[in-house]
């Protein structure tokens, strides 16, 4: 089984990936990863839209999983098999906010309590880092921003949403005034800085 990232929008498949998804015996992904791997998909390659993650452990040697972004940045890299790095949603956001990847500590809010990764935050901005935060649909900025207005420092909240995609939005604010998502697909990068979240050009 090979577990491939199909990048975190169109057009982010690389060569190794679009490979392993054209030899694919059987594909089984999400409705939007096969969107994105749909261009290199063969014609009659069976493709499934998965119903039950915990099933995808027992698929045969020969299927390829789709995983948005990158397996290894709270995707499916979890599970047997090779794994297929993608273009990351981090990849993406270091890159509009010319910011180096080593200065980044990820924290993830997807399938765990809101409330720890809130603290943890916290805590990382405590020591200085600039933080990348994949948030899902329940995420409550709102609460973060008022967490991070409480350590009363100079603080940017930058909106990454629908990255890679034609709708892209990038926007900045503070924890006074955080930008908030008009959809689900987002991440934030809370830097502990004045004005947008840059690096050096």
């Amino acid at each position: 089984m090979k577990i491939v990232g199909v990048g975190c929008g169109p057009g982010m498949v690389t060569g190794m990936a679009a490979r392993a998804i054209a030899g694919a015996a059987e594909i089984y992904g999400s409705r939007r990863a096969i969107e994105l791997a749909a261009p290199h998909i063969r014609p009659g390659c069976p493709v499934h839209e998965i119903a039950d993650y915990k099933a995808l452990r027992s698929l045969p040697t020969g299927a390829v999983v789709l995983s948005t972004g990158d397996p290894m940045l709270s995707g499916l890299g979890y599970l047997e098999g090779e794994v297929i790095p993608g273009i990351s949603s981090l990849q993406v956001a270091a890159s509009r906010l010319r910011i180096p990847l080593a200065r980044f500590s990820i924290v993830s809010a997807h399938g765990r309590d809101h409330r720890a990764a809130v603290a943890e935050v916290r805590r990382e901005v405590e020591h200085g880092k600039t933080v990348f935060l994949l948030a899902d649909p329940a995420f409550d900025i709102l609460s973060l921003a008022r967490e991070l207005g409480s350590l009363h420092r100079e603080l940017t909240i930058t909106l990454c949403e629908d990255l890679g995609y034609p709708g892209e939005r990038v926007e900045s604010g503070t924890p006074e005034a955080p930008p908030l998502p008009a959809g689900v697909l987002y991440a934030l990068v809370i830097s502990p800085e004045k004005g947008p979240a840059r690096g050096p050009d």
